[in-house]
């Protein structure tokens, strides 16, 4: 089965993300789940480091928020899944954010804008942009995330 695709459009102009379900399925599963929920529709960047990242997936919009499941009230946090099969690479890697405790991921994402190597095996790399990385770099903190959608 072909890995799918989710297509990110943003106030900035869309861009195209393959999700690797072969190799990272926890990651980009539940990357899958909130697409699928809407969860990103609307949702802002909040963190743009030059050369580096552009971060977004808080609904809080301060860098410490999740996706609150509604079934059990508590934030979902997702565990780890690093692989040297899934190096950072390049400019376009898409990768979950976490706090300092391996397993804390929750629903926020950022993308490389540079080389990252130093994030390798620490960093769950799920997906890479595949179109509109001209886009990414572009985006800032405070731009929109306008809608999120599975391609086939």
């Amino acid at each position: 089965m072909a890995n799918r695709k989710a297509i990110i459009e943003t106030d900035k102009g869309t861009f195209t993300v393959e999700l690797y379900e072969d190799k990272a399925p926890i990651t980009a599963g539940n990357f899958i789940d909130l697409v699928e929920r809407g969860f990103y529709d609307g949702l802002t960047f909040h963190r743009y480091e030059p050369n580096f990242v552009i971060q977004g997936g808080d609904p809080e919009g301060s860098g410490r928020g999740g996706f609150i499941d509604p079934q059990t009230g508590r934030e979902r946090r997702i565990k780890l899944e690093v692989s040297r099969d899934l190096p950072h690479g390049e400019a376009g890697a898409l990768a979950m954010a976490r706090t300092n405790i391996p397993d804390s991921a929750s629903s926020q994402f950022y993308i490389t804008l540079g080389p990252a190597a130093f994030l390798d095996m620490q960093y769950a790399v799920f997906g890479r942009v595949t179109e509109g990385l001209d886009v990414v770099k572009q985006l800032r903190a405070g731009n929109r995330m306008t809608r999120v959608a599975l391609s086939e």
